[in-house]
């Protein structure tokens, strides 16, 4: 299910090296949408590398290269290499890993109280198309985008947008909010790109896990790739009424019925509500909150799925609920882990607190290590926008920096408008030196006035 809220989301030396994690290669090199989008103006491509490139990785066998998602070439691509390394990492397909663990978690309580009657999809390609994809006879690029698909249509519905019925102005269709491969096919933002295509290949009850991708601030809650997972339950007349009770709400009392159970299972007997909001792809739409450690904590949105949806996949009978939730802001929550980037983590101070099975063990912080704040202020451009502003950061710093903030603005007698932002880096695994921090300022006040057509103060 479509969730557009806040995520409640290194290689060595210049040859082809193999690396295995749970079945994925990844081969990796060291050195050193057109929908009808609204558009932000892409980043211009550098040619300067600073960090190893990943030439090519493997999901679900298919073998992506690098060059088939960061294109310098087209002006609507805007994946850095910084992303692409994330592609195939798959952290929900590691059991000791907290999002594994997590995921985990949540197939038992299935398996236990729905046995054999969910199918579970964890290694589908992230990169999707917007719109529908004519495959006859099936060709290697459409096996690229879903492989699961073109050995019985002759259509890829892999839609990221359309087919979940996100309005053709919405703002996630921008080039500011999702990544663009290119005008038609973008690095997906929810895990409900494939609930088309499983629809009409007959699931009728499934979960699916995956990474997922956003351009997004910076902070300790936000991360330009995280984790979802979708459920998906479809209904048949029979059982509905067997039940006397109207189709919708038969669906959406056994998917409250369901979710409550769930809600139990992860965090035990705690107090819950349920409050009415909006989907465009559920009506009745709800989001579940649970009352936690003296707060109320969103779980996750859900609802009785629109019939347009289920009509498009041949199911105009029928009845369904699904629901989607954030893996990485639950295992936030049960793992006590503080900055969202720890689960990137490769140290083995985080990663050995972590055991197959062991949900909800309190996260040991191993070491706080000092930030360093750096401040930057520019006259902005009518094309500016932050989430740009935070991929030039990004793109320089990586996961050194902590948090993008805007401390200050305001606008002159000309019409000029200024903007001060503050940076703070700070690693999780050591110190860092004032000079890599000044190296990395002035890398940054560099590509921001390069890339973003802003004039420095």
């Amino acid at each position: 299910m479509t969730i557009f809220s806040v995520q409640s989301t290194i290689f060595t030396r210049a040859s082809v090296a193999i690396l295995s994690s749970n079945g994925l290669k990844r081969f990796s090199f060291a050195s050193s949408f057109s929908s009808n989008a609204l558009y932000s103006s892409p980043l211009p491509k550098t040619k300067k590398r600073r960090f190893p490139i990943v030439s090519a990785v493997d999901i679900g066998g298919v073998t992506i290269a690098r060059n088939d998602v960061v294109r310098d070439d087209d002006p609507t691509n805007n994946v850095p290499d910084s992303i692409f390394s994330k592609l195939g990492m798959q952290l929900h397909r590691r059991d000791k890993h907290p999002i594994g663990i997590l995921k985990n978690a949540i197939y038992d309580y299935f398996d236990s109280n729905y046995a054999k009657q969910f199918e579970k999809f964890e290694d589908l390609s992230p990169i999707v198309t917007t719109k529908q994809v004519k495959c006859s006879p099936p060709s290697k690029a459409c096996i690229f985008l879903s492989p699961i698909s073109v050995s019985n249509f002759p259509f890829v519905w892999c839609q990221n947008f359309d087919d979940v019925l996100v309005p053709a102005d919405h703002v996630s269709r921008s080039l500011n909010d999702t990544y663009y491969v290119d005008p038609q096919t973008v690095l997906r933002c929810h895990t409900s790109a494939h609930q088309a295509e499983l629809l009409r290949e007959g699931h009728r009850r499934f979960l699916v896990t995956g990474d997922v991708y956003r351009r997004d601030s910076i902070d300790s809650t936000h991360y330009p790739v995280f984790h979802q997972m979708e459920g998906f339950c479809v209904f048949s007349p029979e059982d509905w009424n067997e039940s006397g009770k109207d189709s919708t709400l038969y669906a959406a009392e056994d998917l409250k019925k369901c979710l409550e159970g769930l809600a139990r299972h992860l965090f035990g007997g705690v107090e819950m509500r349920w409050v009415d909001t909006y989907f465009p792809f559920t009506e009745p739409s709800f989001e579940l909150e649970i009352y936690f450690k003296e707060d109320w904590l969103e779980v996750l949105g859900c609802g009785v799925t629109e019939q347009r949806i289920l009509k498009q996949s041949g199911l105009e009978n029928n009845v369904a609920w699904a629901f989607g939730l954030g893996l990485e802001r639950l295992a936030m929550v049960l793992f006590d882990i503080p900055d969202i980037r720890l689960f990137w983590s490769d140290d083995e101070r985080f990663t050995s607190q972590f055991k197959k099975g062991e949900l909800g063990v309190k996260f040991k912080p191993f070491s706080k290590y000092p930030p360093c704040y750096k401040d930057i202020s520019f006259w902005i451009s009518e094309s500016f926008t932050e989430n740009n502003f935070c991929e030039v950061v990004r793109g320089i710093a990586g996961d050194l920096v902590e948090e993008v903030k805007l401390i200050d603005s305001f606008t002159n007698k000309k019409g000029m408008t200024s903007h001060c932002y503050r940076i703070v880096f700070r690693s999780m695994e050591r110190s860092l030196t004032d000079e890599e921090v000044n190296d990395l300022q002035s890398k940054v006040r560099d590509e921001v006035q390069r890339k973003l057509n802003v004039e420095l103060r």
